[in-house]
């Protein structure tokens, strides 16, 4: 009967345990469970039970190994002192806890060790999966001449195994001598030699010698860190690390084997003289060849020397950063910079001219927010910056979502239905040309209102916004309630979702588990839910995408573009890796960048020595499906992530047309390229060492501060080719100067992509850069007594960028200005300075400046010429003259409109016209009475 009582005592326990961990795990298993079903949801259920599988699989296999070894060392230091009571030490009598001692501390300490352990190593998933799926870069390192692949896909597993293997072999170590010191095997008063006799000195001399067979391989791994070394005159191995610190490597490698083979050999003598003697020969040779050496061979042989002894390291330097930023493909070209352009110029470049950005992003959004959100409870979180072809014109277009944030909405109504039901997405877009303003300096909107009203060919058929940049809250669609879908006048429309997006949750046991995991009771009572409901979590496409791919780094700026008629985000996505040989981490090199974005800098932060622009994310803003399109099929990096995700990409020549004409260069990417070059286009190792020819971005005057210029987007028609393009540009100037060296940029078009290209101008010649334009803006009587006047009148003058247009082979300086009331929010755009050679003019419109600049012809003028003697009074025909009349009104007609397509045109047909009317003045008219 006891032996009963006993056992449904010990089940009663053991269930008791059982169902309290159940109900600690329940919320992580719950969560697990809806996380499965999200990403079956999405169509990346392949990504998360890959990822899952294996992390649980190392998670067990590390438990076992860690439990086992730990447990097994344990046991026999148990087993090897099993005839010995607890030794009494002074003032501590382990005797009465000889029993409770082994079962209950040493094991917790095991299972608390092994948990921490096993816990720790989930994380090495990625690391262990890229080491099974490795891909060459077919480039090898100039030290070991080991593939780049290796230092990738390999060393970071071999050294994650190394400080596992280390971190094991000493927690066994210090879980023995535990044992073996509550035992009395290890007594201090022996004396060092003999303070461990026996099967324990057996035991642990095993241990020891493992531990330095590790700390062995550890210093063969060492070898390969100094590739990354940061202590020379450049990163990388430099004369010291080859000549000194790779020696002291293999030597103490060598030097610890050796002392492992002395722990082995201590084991049939006595005392522990040989070990000692090891190791205080060990550590003088660390201290020597690894700290006095080195320093001596750095201070005496490379300092007096330097640029001769490094300068092979220095061209590895530069070599290999080119590489890991894909710098070692720009291509180099001359740009004379003339000043040689005129009207004809201008006409062949009516695109370039059509494109001029003269809305700044900043203020165009506080002009969004006011004209076009319409309710309090929408909101334009950015502006972006896109091309479409409308109306048979490629035009670069600025065009922000209308999104919607609940916490506008008034007070009254924040109901958990409202909040969750009704209120469940924003609604259109606004879209403007760069270039156009109204009469009273507001943009002109192609697309505007809600529903979206739209003025040119490009219609929005899908308008509605569940999934973007401000959406963080997860709501329900498919209710027996209608979503409140826009204002409608008084009232407001109603819709009822019909997309695919979302998780289904129409049965019980879902909405019991999604109500356990967002902790709402009101999920699993409302009655609102039927069999189509669905749930939309993860809406906000930032966190959307890094929970589906959290192993790709993600650009600041997702963009928002209109194709086949919905709404879709754009998000670029880069491959980074700190394992580049040789080449130098961003974050050494941003030293005065004050424009780089936070994102950016975040990257940099992770010592990031390679980057790549690798994918592209296209998000449906109705149904938020997801699409990873390969961009640089080249990329190793994402080769790999290809082996273990196979199902993840899509490849690039699967984008479909309409998709790939919005994809477009991504600016943090060019930001981190441009930065590295500022040093590395400089190729000579002399030049590079002395520092001779460094860059910066240029300075600029935004409002009435002093910034650093911003990469921007610009169609224009680059000097090698034959038709505009959209491109991303920045200029260079040098340290501490102020004048244009050159100008990087990079292609956006169709088979163009990706190509980078740097404009060097002549180094003999003064090119203005920005801030002496700025300068000059300053120094002109008209334009600086003018805006004075106007902040003296309650407003705020807002000068913009100054955009730097590249126009065949010269450069045409714009700067836009804009009014905004001090205590208004609606900037206006008032005027627009242009700076070309050494003029600099302020005019109403851009039309206008590059009149006051280039000038017109005037028929009228070659009409009222005065005349010659009579006998060689030219013949004009009034036809021609009339016709050029016409020609020139109908072209200031179009000049004022700033429609530069049609203006093109009216100047040629008035240079046919002048051409003919200055051919027949060239002739001698016949006189009166004369014979033809």
């Amino acid at each position: 009967m006891n032996k009963t009582i006993q056992l449904r005592t010990r089940l009663l326990t053991v269930a008791l345990v059982v169902f309290l961990a159940l109900l600690l795990l329940s919320r992580t298993l719950v969560h697990f469970l809806t996380e499965s079903w999200w990403f079956a949801a999405t169509g990346f259920a392949d990504v998360f039970w890959t990822r899952i599988t294996w992390q649980v699989g190392i998670w067990l296999v590390t438990f076992l190994v860690y439990g086992l070894l730990l447990s097994m060392n344990y046991w026999l230091a148990m087993r090897l002192t099993r005839d010995r009571p607890f030794y009494t030490y002074p003032n501590l009598n382990l005797q009465p806890y000889a029993q409770v001692l082994p079962r209950y501390v040493a094991y917790g300490v095991i299972v608390l060790l092994t948990l921490s352990a096993a816990s720790s190593s989930v994380s090495a998933w990625e690391t262990i999966l890229k080491h099974l799926n490795p891909t060459d870069f077919d480039q090898s390192d100039p030290i070991f001449g080991q593939d780049i692949g290796f230092y990738f896909f390999h060393l970071p597993f071999y050294e994650v195994l190394q400080r596992g293997l280390l971190g094991l072999v000493v927690w066994c170590m210090v879980l023995s001598i535990a044992v073996y010191a509550a035992k009395g095997e290890i007594r201090p008063e022996r004396g060092w030699k003999y303070f461990l006799t026996g099967e324990a000195k057996t035991h642990l001399c095993i241990l020891l010698a493992i531990a330095a067979l590790t700390i062995a391989f550890g210093f063969w791994l060492k070898r390969y860190e100094l590739l990354y070394s940061a202590g020379g005159v450049v990163f990388g191995a430099g004369y010291t690390d080859v000549h000194a610190r790779l020696h002291a490597y293999w030597l103490m490698g060598f030097v610890t084997v050796a002392i492992a083979i002395l722990f082995l050999v201590s084991l049939g003598r006595s005392g522990f003289s040989l070990p000692t003697v090891g190791i205080a020969f060990y550590l003088g040779v660390l201290l020597l060849v690894n700290g006095v050496y080195p320093w001596f061979q750095q201070k005496f042989v490379v300092e007096p020397n330097e640029l001769e002894k490094e300068r092979p390291y220095i061209e590895n330097n530069i070599q290999f950063t080119r590489a890991a930023y894909d710098l070692d493909q720009v291509q180099t070209e001359d740009f004379p910079a003339e000043a040689s352009l005129d009207r004809t110029d201008l006409a062949n470049n009516q695109s370039t001219l059509d494109n001029i950005r003269l809305w700044d992003y900043r203020p165009l959004l506080s002009t969004y927010k006011q004209l076009q959100e319409i309710r309090l409870y929408y909101l334009f979180n950015d502006v972006d910056i896109d091309r479409y072809t409308l109306d048979g014109d490629y035009r670069q277009v600025m065009l922000a979502a209308r999104e919607l944030t609940f916490e506008e909405v008034p007070a009254q109504a924040q109901t958990w239905v409202n909040q969750r039901l009704k209120y469940t997405h924003g609604y259109g877009l606004v879209m403007s040309p760069v270039n156009q303003v109204t009469p009273n300096g507001l943009p002109e909107l192609f697309i505007r209102d809600i529903p979206p009203e739209s003025t040119v060919d490009l219609t929005v058929d899908q308008s509605s916004i569940y999934y973007g940049e401000e959406t963080d809250t997860y709501i329900f669609t498919g209710t027996s309630t209608s979503e409140f879908d826009y204002p409608l006048g008084d009232e407001n429309a109603f819709t009822q979702y019909q997309g695919l997006g979302g998780v289904p949750m129409g049965s019980w046991g879902r909405r019991l588990a999604y109500a356990f995991d967002f902790s709402s009771f009101k999920i699993l009572i409302s009655n609102y839910f039927t069999a189509d409901s669905r749930v939309h979590y993860y809406r906000q496409i930032l966190s959307r995408v890094r929970h589906i791919a959290p192993f790709l780094q993600f650009d600041s700026d997702p963009y928002i573009s209109v194709i086949d008629g919905r709404l879709h985000w754009i998000i670029d996505a880069y491959t980074i890796s700190d394992r580049y040989p040789y080449s130098d981490p961003l974050a050494r090199n941003l030293a005065g960048n004050a424009v780089m974005s936070d994102n950016l800098r975040q990257i940099a932060q992770q010592n990031t020595n390679y980057m790549r622009d690798a994918v592209k994310v296209v998000i449906d803003a109705y149904d938020g499906t997801l699409q990873f399109f390969v961009v640089d099929e080249q990329d190793p990096v994402l080769a790999t992530y290809r082996k273990i995700f196979p199902n993840l990409f899509i490849s690039r020549d699967r984008v479909p047309a309409t998709v790939k004409a919005h994809f477009r260069y991504p600016l943090d990417y060019f930001q981190a390229q441009a930065q590295m070059y500022q040093a590395y286009h400089m190729a000579n190792s002399e030049v590079f060492y002395n520092r001779e020819d460094l860059w910066r971005f240029p300075l600029q005057v935004y409002e009435d501060t002093q910034v650093q210029m911003q990469p921007y987007y610009i169609i224009l028609r680059l000097p090698e080719s034959e038709q505009e393009e959209f491109v991303l540009i920045i200029p260079f100037t040098p340290v501490n100067k102020d004048n244009m060296v050159a100008w990087m940029a990079a292609r956006s078009d169709g088979d163009e992509y990706g190509r980078l290209l740097l404009y060097e101008f002549p180094k003999q010649e003064l090119i203005y850069g920005p801030s002496q334009v700025d300068a000059r803006i300053d120094q002109n009587p008209e334009i600086s007594q003018q805006l004075t006047l106007w902040s003296q009148e309650g407003s705020r003058v807002i000068r913009g960028d100054l955009l730097v247009i590249p126009i065949q082979q010269s450069l045409l300086y714009v700067e836009p200005v804009y009014l905004r009331a001090e205590q208004g929010e609606l900037p206006e755009l008032k005027r627009v300075i242009i700076a070309y050679g050494d003029q600099t003019v302020m005019a109403n419109n851009l039309a206008e400046a590059l009149t006051a600049v280039f000038g017109t012809a005037t028929p009228e003028a070659i009409a009222a010429a005065p005349a010659a003697d009579s006998a060689v009074t030219p013949r004009l025909d009034p036809q021609l003259i009339q016709a050029a009349l016409e020609a020139y009104q109908q072209g200031q007609s179009a000049l004022q409109q700033g429609n530069w397509q049609r203006y093109g045109e009216t100047q040629q047909t008035l240079e046919n016209l002048l051409q003919q009317l200055n051919q027949q003045a060239s002739e001698p008219a016949v006189s009166e009475g004369s014979v033809p």
